[in-house]
C-alpha cells in the first residue's frame, strides 16, 4: 500500500539519473519518517496514540483500519525502524498455514539473538477465524507485535480474542487538504507544475477520491503532456475517474445503508436520494435496496401513512418488470415519498413490546371464556363460559378482557398524533373509555 506525506521531506538522492526517472512516483514520495505522513496527525501527533507509544518506547500490538492508499503499509514499516523491529510483511491473500510456520520460527530465532520481530499482515481480515487464531500464543509470549491492516470493520471480521489482544486505529480516508499537500509533494519531484488550470487541479483531487496511491498514479499519466494546460472537460477526457469505494458486503455496504435509512427516517429527501444513488453507482444490487426500502416503511413511517407500504412494494413490482436501469427510479421515487411521509415507530415499538412480553409469558393460556369449545368434556371444563359476542353488544363492543388470566391487562400501541395515526389514536381513546365503562358496569362502579 502506498502512503501520505508531508510536501517537504527529503528523500535520499537515487542512484542515478535512470533510476530517479524510472522508479515509479509513489515509491520515490515514500515516507523514510513518520512525521512525513501527512492526513493522520490524530494517530502521530505527540499526544496521539502511536506519538504515545513511541515516546514510551512500547510498541502493542495494532490493527490499522482505513480504506486503500491511506499509509497503513509505510505506517507499520517506519514503526518497525523506530522502534528497532524486524519488519516482516505477508498478505493473508497468498499466505497460508505453513508460511505463517515459518514465519513464526524466523522471528522465535530473531528474538533469541535479541531482535524482536514487527510482523505486518496486509488484509488480515481474509485470514479465516482458525488462521486469526494461530498469532495469539505468538503476540502473548512477545515473539511478534503484530500489525493488521484492513479495510474492512474489524469488528465483524476479527476474532475477539485478536481484537483483546491489539489495539484498533482508525486511519482517515485523504481530505483535499492532504491530497493537496501530496500533489504539491510530487509537483517538486517532478520539478515542474502539472499542467493543469485551476479547475482541473481540483478535479484531478476529486477524481483520487481520498486515495495518495490512486492520487499520485494519475499524476504521472498527467506529467508526460505536453502543449496548453488541460482544462477539466479535457483532464476527464484524458484520465478515468477512480472508482467509488464500495463493497457490497463490506463496511461501506452497511454505511451507505444506514447513511439511507436515517436520512428517509430524518426526513431528508435530498440526502436520502444521494445515499440511493451512491449505492446505485456502487453497483447495489437494487432489489436489495426494494428490500430495505420497503422495511423503511414499516419500520418509520408504519401507520402514520399506511399508503407507504403499498407504494414501496409497487417501487419493487416495477423495478421487477423494468429493471436497470429504467426501474431504478421507481425506487428512487418511493425513497422521495418515504422521507416525506410523517413519521411514527408505534407499531414498531408495540410490536416489540409485545413479543418481549410474550418472552416472558409464552406459556399462560388464553382465557377460558375466549376458548372455542367444540366437545362435550370442553364445555364442562368451562371453555368458552362466559364469553360476550361483541356483535351483540352495545357499539359493538363488550370490552372483555383477552389477556391471560394470571395477566394484567398490559398497553403497547401509543398512536403518535401525527397522519394516519392521529385518527387511530383517537380510536384507541375511544375504544379505551368504553373499556373502561364497560368495566365499570361488570363490577358496579359505573352510575
Amino acid at each position: 500500500m502506498q502512503d501520505l506525506f508531508d510536501p517537504s521531506p527529503q528523500q535520499p538522492a537515487p542512484d542515478s539519473a535512470m533510476e530517479a526517472a524510472t522508479r515509479p512516483l509513489a515509491d520515490r514520495l515514500r515516507p523514510t519518517r513518520l512525521s512525513e505522513v501527512i492526513g493522520q496527525g490524530h494517530l502521530l501527533g505527540p499526544e496521539a496514540p502511536l506519538g504515545a507509544m513511541l515516546a514510551a518506547g512500547r510498541l502493542s500490538s495494532l490493527i490499522l483500519w482505513g480504506p486503500p492508499g491511506v499509509g497503513k503499509t509505510t505506517i507499520a514499516r517506519l514503526l518497525a525502524d523506530e522502534t528497532d523491529l524486524a519488519f516482516v510483511q505477508i498478505s493473508a491473500i497468498f499466505t497460508g498455514v505453513p508460511d505463517l510456520r515459518k514465519v513464526f520460527e524466523a522471528a522465535k530465532h530473531r528474538r533469541a539473538n535479541g531482535r524482536g520481530t514487527l510482523l505486518f499482515v496486509d488484509e488480515i481480515h481474509r485470514f479465516n477465524k482458525a488462521q486469526q487464531d494461530g498469532f495469539l500464543p505468538h503476540m502473548e509470549d512477545g515473539t511478534i507485535v503484530l500489525v493488521g491492516a484492513t479495510t474492512e470493520n474489524p469488528s465483524f471480521e476479527l476474532n475477539a480474542a485478536v481484537l483483546s489482544r491489539a489495539q484498533v486505529l482508525v486511519l482517515h480516508r485523504l481530505d483535499a487538504e492532504a491530497l493537496a499537500a501530496l500533489l504539491a509533494r510530487a509537483e517538486a519531484e517532478l520539478g515542474r507544475p502539472l499542467p493543469l488550470t485551476g479547475e482541473a487541479r481540483a478535479a484531478l483531487l476529486g477524481m483520487a477520491d481520498g486515495d495518495g496511491r490512486a492520487l499520485l498514479n494519475l499524476v504521472e499519466q498527467v506529467a508526460g503532456h505536453a502543449g496548453a494546460a488541460l482544462d477539466a472537460g479535457a483532464l476527464a477526457a484524458r484520465l478515468t475517474r477512480r472508482a467509488a469505494q464500495y463493497d457490497k458486503t463490506g463496511d461501506a455496504h452497511y454505511n451507505l445503508i444506514s447513511a439511507l435509512h436515517k436520512s428517509v427516517r430524518g426526513s431528508d429527501p435530498d440526502a436520502a436520494l444521494y445515499w440511493l444513488a451512491r449505492m446505485l453507482k456502487g453497483g447495489e444490487d437494487p432489489r436489495y435496496l426494494a428490500r430495505r426500502i420497503t422495511r423503511m416503511a414499516v419500520e418509520d413511517i408504519g401507520l402514520a401513512d399506511p399508503a407507504a407500504q403499498r407504494h414501496c412494494l409497487d417501487a419493487w413490482a416495477t423495478y421487477e418488470r423494468l429493471g436497470s436501469p429504467e426501474g431504478e427510479l421507481a425506487l428512487a421515487e418511493a425513497v422521495l415519498y418515504l422521507a416525506l411521509a410523517p413519521k411514527s415507530n408505534a407499531a414498531y415499538a408495540a410490536y416489540k413490546a409485545a413479543m418481549s412480553a410474550a418472552g416472558k409469558t409464552g406459556s399462560e393460556p388464553p382465557p377460558s371464556h375466549i376458548l372455542n369449545a367444540p366437545t362435550k368434556l370442553m364445555k364442562e371444563q368451562g371453555y368458552g363460559q362466559g364469553y360476550a359476542y361483541d356483535h351483540d353488544a352495545e357499539d359493538a363492543f363488550s370490552g372483555q378482557d383477552y389477556f391471560p388470566e394470571s395477566m394484567a391487562r398490559e398497553s403497547y400501541y401509543d398512536p403518535v398524533d401525527r397522519g394516519f395515526e392521529r385518527d387511530l389514536r383517537k380510536r384507541v381513546e375511544y375504544f379505551e373509555k368504553l373499556r373502561a365503562r364497560r368495566q365499570g358496569k361488570l363490577t358496579g362502579e359505573d352510575g
